[in-house]
């Protein structure tokens, strides 16, 4: 059940729930002008819906009118203790702001920036994880509780209310994912502000996405989260595969999906090889359609039965199934693009 939320504009996108959009970020050097656009222009083809750049000082600000000429998908200024650059962003163009309103000097600070949002329509991210807890609430809960990450946002959002402002989005993240789940379901909880979700210092790309798999996967099946981050140590492409593949799992986005077999004694082609191939050559495929590439004929019919189109191996060859009917055997060298010819054709 898909929760309520307060929709919130970030550049061409809405936040209201009904459709969740992939994020990252550049990991370019934010004094590497030229690489950083690169960097953009490549995430913005591999998928990436909104794109967010660190701005740790005031020459990092070139960065975001260089950005903005060269993608349509909304830019994120991340900004940390100096306010003064959340209001430069502001004026160079930003689509959205990302601080912690507790960090940037004071309510003097604060409603300089909330002055210059309103102004132009640009809405704050409140970004909150286990290392930037109040030394207060550290005392109070003793550790980066579920609860002390929630009271920590919610005490930066009642600052930015009281200025009148609530075009607001929440993240609440930690590298633990049972915390960052119940974070999650308690913001949820205490609030109608869209939410960002992400396992914030997940790892490298296995232990990331299997980090980011179960905590981001966890949420939006219980209908929580406006947008994603699956935060990798490694190129921030594959933050958008990874999250693209999270979405289409849980029915949240459309593509192609396969079932594959892992194989036993009865195997009499190179399964696994033939998967992997079959995956490659399914990247620029957008058809919302199901691809089994199964083993032998003991569960390959059934499972080809459930899927638009299928495979089910023989002794070197392979049988190709659509819609659980049989159309022909193929040589094992052939399997995959008498597949894909198949596919084309769906």
């Amino acid at each position: 059940m898909k929760r309520n939320v307060k929709p919130v504009r970030v550049g061409n996108c809405v936040l209201d729930g009904s459709h969740i959009y992939i994020q990252s970020m550049l990991n370019t050097r934010s004094d590497d002008i030229e690489g950083s656009v690169r960097q953009a222009i490549s995430l913005e083809r591999a998928g990436c819906e909104i794109v967010r750049a660190a701005i740790p000082d005031m020459s990092a600000i070139a960065l975001i009118p260089a950005i903005k000429a060269k993608v349509s998908i909304p830019l994120v200024a991340d900004i940390h203790f100096d306010y003064r650059l959340a209001l430069e962003a502001v004026a160079a163009g930003i689509d959205k702001i990302r601080i912690n309103p507790g960090n940037i000097g004071g309510m003097d600070k604060v409603k300089q920036v909330v002055k210059a949002c309103t102004g132009r329509n640009i809405p704050i991210r409140i970004g909150v994880n286990s290392g930037s807890l109040e030394k207060e609430i550290l005392a109070k809960y003793g550790s980066p509780t579920p609860e002390a990450l929630v009271e920590s946002a919610m005490g930066h959002v009642k600052m930015l209310e009281a200025c009148d402002f609530n075009d607001i989005v929440i993240s609440i993240k930690s590298s633990d994912v049972h915390t960052m789940i119940e974070a999650y379901r308690l913001a949820a909880e205490s609030c109608d502000y869209p939410l960002h979700l992400g396992v914030t210092e997940a790892g490298t790309a296995h232990m990331g996405m299997l980090k980011s798999a179960i905590g981001i996967g966890s949420l939006l099946h219980d209908g929580i989260g406006e947008t994603i981050r699956v935060s990798l140590t490694d190129k921030p492409e594959m933050e958008i595969e990874a999250a693209r593949d999270i979405l289409k799992c849980l029915g949240l986005r459309n593509g192609p999906q396969i079932v594959s077999c892992p194989t036993c004694g009865r195997t009499r082609i190179d399964l696994v090889k033939t998967a992997k191939e079959v995956e490659e050559a399914l990247k620029g495929v957008e058809k919302d359609i199901k691809v089994a590439v199964m083993g032998c004929i003991v569960n390959g019919p059934g499972e080809a039965r459930e899927a638009d189109i299928g495979i089910a191996g023989g002794d070197g060859c392979a049988i190709i199934f659509k819609k659980g009917e049989i159309l022909r055997k193929v040589a094992e060298e052939d399997i995959v693009s008498e597949l894909m010819a198949e596919i084309e054709k769906l």
